[in-house]
């Protein structure tokens, strides 16, 4: 159960975050590390970024003591993953740098994950379906592509970091439900470490999480299902499915938008605007609404789930219907919009 303490812990893991990151903004500005505009942001003015190396910076160290307090639970495969991620991806922050060999290096990880903690056995809401070998390209993909998938769509001021906020509290919560303390502890950083970025990132931002932050964030995220299985007390198959429930609307707006743009034959690999979220704004909404729009639905779902895991196992004649009903929200917009072509 939640007590006092983890809250005061979670209330100085939130102001920690908060004056890290003024603290950066203020160096950055006087380093001139800022974000250019050019015709593919959504900002029009210089802009400070990479302050997703406060989130990094914390979470990590964090991590070591939550885990150690219940033995077989520190996993080297995630900090040696996500320190790689993060070590290429404040690189290419400060100059860019080959999408191949930041693909190499997610790849790497990913690697070095799955050889620590394995892969997704099964998923609990399809029939309880077992993938056997099927496992490791499955879970490699999910992770390498949860690391680009977050990254595409850090793209107007507040929406990664508010789901970043919405996606911990969810995993927190699930992490006391299914008796995971570590699991609990350790969203409960990561939720309470983006808040404390988020306030200097909500439009108009005065700061962004850049690379570092975003990449960190959804390896952390494709990371979670994995490093909490071995010590789930139930239904350890039903943590892959929630971690995509979570996140559905930012996996959902960049594989929708992948899919469009290579049936066009663009190259996918290339800087655009074509996120759903993106077109959104173009058409008139607001910074500001579009990032509330996907807060409150991921907030809607992510509640769905709680409450389906606490009322049954087989949250799939559950979810389905969720999903459906709430990602036709986006589409419908989209399509009123016009945004879709």
């Amino acid at each position: 159960m939640i007590n006092f303490i983890d809250i005061l812990i979670f209330a100085a893991i939130f102001a920690l975050s908060y004056i890290g990151v003024a603290l950066y903004r203020r160096w950055s500005v006087k380093q001139n590390f800022l974000k250019q505009p050019n015709e593919r942001s959504s900002h029009d003015q210089p802009t400070p970024h990479g302050a997703g190396i406060v989130i990094v910076a914390i979470c990590l160290v964090a991590y070591v003591p939550i885990a150690q307090a219940l033995p077989g639970s520190l996993s080297w495969g995630y900090i040696g993953g996500a320190s790689m991620i993060a070590a290429i991806s404040f690189l290419d922050d400060i100059k860019p740098i080959s999408f191949k060999i930041r693909l190499l290096v997610h790849a790497a990880a990913a690697i070095l994950l799955i050889v620590d903690l394995e892969t997704w056995h099964g998923i609990t809401m399809l029939g309880n379906l077992k993938l056997g070998w099927w496992g490791y390209p499955i879970t490699f993909l999910w992770i390498v592509w949860m690391v680009n998938s977050f990254n595409f769509m850090d793209g107007i001021d507040g929406i990664a970091g508010l789901q970043a906020v919405i996606a911990g509290i969810g995993w927190a919560i699930l992490g006391v439900m299914l008796g995971m303390p570590v699991l609990y502890l350790f969203a409960g950083v990561l939720a309470a470490a983006s808040l404390g970025f988020l306030v200097h990132n909500i439009n108009p931002a005065h700061i962004f999480m850049g690379d570092v932050g975003s990449a960190f964030i959804g390896f952390t995220f494709a990371a979670l299902p994995l490093m909490a299985r071995e010590n789930v007390l139930r239904y350890p198959d039903l943590l892959p499915i929630a971690a995509v429930l979570f996140l559905w609307f930012f996996i959902f707006d960049s594989l929708s938008t992948i899919l469009r743009r290579l049936v066009r034959g663009e190259k996918i690999w290339t800087a655009h605007r074509e996120h759903l979220f993106q077109r959104l704004v173009s058409a008139g909404f607001s910074h500001r609404s579009v990032t509330a729009l996907y807060g409150v639905l991921a907030s809607i779902l992510s509640i769905s789930v709680l409450v389906s895991v606490q009322v049954r196992e087989d949250i799939g004649l559950i979810m389905f219907p969720v999903v459906i009903v709430l990602t036709s929200v986006i589409l419908a917009l989209c399509i009123w919009k016009k945004v879709l072509t």
